[in-house]
């Protein structure tokens, strides 16, 4: 599993664009900037789309204005779904969704979820880190897929409050 301190894995994401899926490489997205990136089990699951989301779509304004650049989600899902998604939380255009379908990020950054028991089959643990130009500063990672305690905006804002604190 990935740790503080360690560079984001360097695997490919789709994101969608106005022209359709495009690959782009995680080191481009997070080279220079601060990114809360937050990785959700599924689209549309329940906690994902009536506790997650909602409650990230909240702070994302806190969140630029406490220096993040970039607020992105990631599932294990393709391009097509995260982008219907996007729409249906009234996040597009507020959030970066990167489509993870074959769950190669997950599992570079082994935060892989095994789970079959609900009928996901293998998907991406519930988290949220703050990446800062390429490095891992903080990760929450959720011991029950079901919950959105530790992977919320307002832990990152916490982390961002004691990094800034100890500046």
């Amino acid at each position: 599993m990935v740790e503080i301190g360690e560079r984001v894995p360097n695997t490919t994401f789709q994101i969608m664009t106005e022209s359709g899926p495009a690959n782009v490489v995680a080191r481009e997205i997070f080279a220079g900037k601060s990114v809360m990136l937050f990785g959700v089990p599924g689209a549309f699951t329940p906690s994902c789309h009536y506790l997650h989301m909602p409650a990230i779509l909240e702070e994302v304004e806190t969140l630029h204005r406490s220096g993040i650049d970039t607020v992105a989600c990631t599932a294990v899902n393709d391009a097509f779904v995260l982008d219907i998604w996007a729409e249906a939380t009234g996040a597009k255009g507020k959030i970066l969704f990167l489509g993870d379908g074959n769950g190669d990020f997950a599992a570079a950054a082994g935060l892989e979820l095994d789970g079959p028991a609900l009928g996901l089959g293998l998907r991406s643990r519930r988290y949220a880190m703050w990446v800062r130009d390429g490095y891992i500063q903080a990760l929450n990672i959720e011991e029950d897929p079901s919950l959105a305690e530790v992977s919320t905006a307002y832990s990152m804002l916490k982390a961002l409050n004691v990094w800034m604190d100890a500046r």
